[in-house]
């Protein structure tokens, strides 16, 4: 498959995409690591698009753009959701190619050029992904454990080693904090879905793994890249049990919404021939069981970790439940159509 590059006089070939919401001192950092990259090949901006932050975001992006080595644009999105802010920046570049970023990462000097080169070295690369390493705001707490197993996933950091893999031969798809994207896939699949996106404070998510359905769905691979690295700000508020069950209750509630979308699940699961109890798939049920006898053994036998693990299973059994039972009939959205999936 080839892949054009932009022929839009003066566009970018890449577009540093960041969202943000109330972090104006974070995102400072941000782009103070952007800006501190080694010189990248290629010509490169970078597009802030504020989710209708009330703090001093505008003056912390204005404040920079003078001095910044690229061009700097500042965006504003009042729609509240991560999802739109996304939608935003993609409609307001003409980039070959996308990388995305959140506010609160510092990258890697070169983080840039090490997303991109795999792109065009080969037109078989729709995408790349890569680390995301925490910086903490306080003690990992005990219960978490120091693997980067699934846990981790509410903190938002991965790292899959040292090596080079396609994401699909392991059915993986990288974080929104760090991936970089060919404008040619979006405008085949369209953008993200705003049901899914984050809304302010809350912890619902899952935009990236339904934009990954539609590439995947077309035929799209991606890589991920072990020297396109970020750091990532774990703040002490969450690392709490609290935000623990908070995010995984929204993990299911945010997965019950995708099942909805794509029925047909990565291991080939249609969604609408499953047993179902009042509408909630009988697996999740019998999961959410499961998981609370475990959490049960594991207080009894004071692990800390297993009880952690069970818990926040059972919340986003939880969730997911919740979710069918509000809605016992469920349609996708206009909004979602409208991407074209």
């Amino acid at each position: 498959m080839t892949f054009p590059v932009s022929s839009v006089p003066d566009a970018p070939v890449v577009s540093v995409l960041i969202c943000t919401y109330n972090r104006a001192a974070l995102l400072g950092e941000t782009l103070d690591s952007l800006a501190a990259m080694s010189a990248p090949s290629f010509s490169w901006n970078v597009i802030v698009v504020d989710n209708n932050s009330s703090d001093a975001t505008p003056e912390t992006v204005n404040s920079r753009i003078a001095s910044f080595p690229a061009p700097l644009i500042y965006l504003r999105d009042s729609r509240q959701g991560k999802s739109y802010a996304l939608n935003t920046g993609l409609d307001n570049t003409k980039a070959t190619f996308i990388a995305f970023t959140d506010d609160d990462v510092r990258v890697d000097p070169r983080w840039l050029e090490s997303a991109i080169a795999p792109m065009i070295a080969s037109d078989a690369v729709a995408y790349t992904g890569g680390a995301v390493r925490p910086i903490w705001g306080g003690p990992r707490p005990a219960w978490l454990p120091d693997d980067r197993g699934d846990l981790w996933g509410a903190i938002a950091t991965v790292d899959y080693g040292p090596e080079r893999f396609t994401f699909e031969d392991r059915r993986r798809i990288p974080l929104g904090a760090n991936m970089a994207v060919r404008r040619a896939v979006i405008e085949r699949v369209g953008g993200f879905h705003p049901g899914l996106g984050r809304t302010g404070g809350s912890l619902l998510g899952q935009e990236q793994a339904e934009f990954f359905y539609r590439t995947r769905r077309e035929g799209f691979a991606g890589v991920y890249v072990p020297e396109m690295a970020v750091l990532h700000h774990v703040p002490a508020s969450r690392l709490t049990k609290r935000y623990f069950r908070r995010w995984w209750f929204g993990k299911g509630i945010s997965r019950a919404r995708l099942d909805v979308i794509h029925p047909t699940t990565d291991l080939g699961v249609d969604m609408h021939q499953v047993p179902r109890i009042a509408g909630v798939p009988r697996f999740i049920i019998t999961d959410g069981v499961r998981h609370g006898a475990a959490l049960a053994t594991s207080l009894a036998r004071r692990d800390q970790i297993a009880a952690a693990e069970h818990e926040m299973m059972l919340m986003y059994s939880a969730g997911y439940a919740w979710e069918r039972l509000r809605t016992r009939r469920p349609a996708v959205t206009l909004e979602h159509r409208a991407l074209g999936a």
